[in-house]
């Protein structure tokens, strides 16, 4: 049997109530806490934030060069493929 940090053989059956909600509300808050970190929506965000932080640190004019060539590219790719 796992050990907890109290002892609940001595506890009263009120106090044991009270362990036990406590302990349910410990396990929801970091089920959802699992449940954030895995969300392909929260995942997505973080993610964006952090390219945005990224870009933001990045010399415009050299953002601006990626950017365009970025946009040239794409516009190629469908171009290219509207051809066809």
């Amino acid at each position: 049997m796992a050990e907890t940090e109290t002892d609940t053989a001595n506890l009263a059956p009120r106090e044991l109530v009270t362990e036990i909600e406590r302990t349910r509300d410990e396990l929801a808050r970091t089920i959802d806490e699992i449940a954030d970190r895995v969300s392909p929506a929260k995942v997505m965000e973080r993610t964006s934030a952090q390219v945005r932080e990224k870009i933001s640190e990045i010399d415009p004019l050299i953002g601006g060069a990626v950017a365009l060539a970025a946009v040239s590219v794409t516009a190629y790719l469908i171009w290219r493929k509207v051809r066809r």
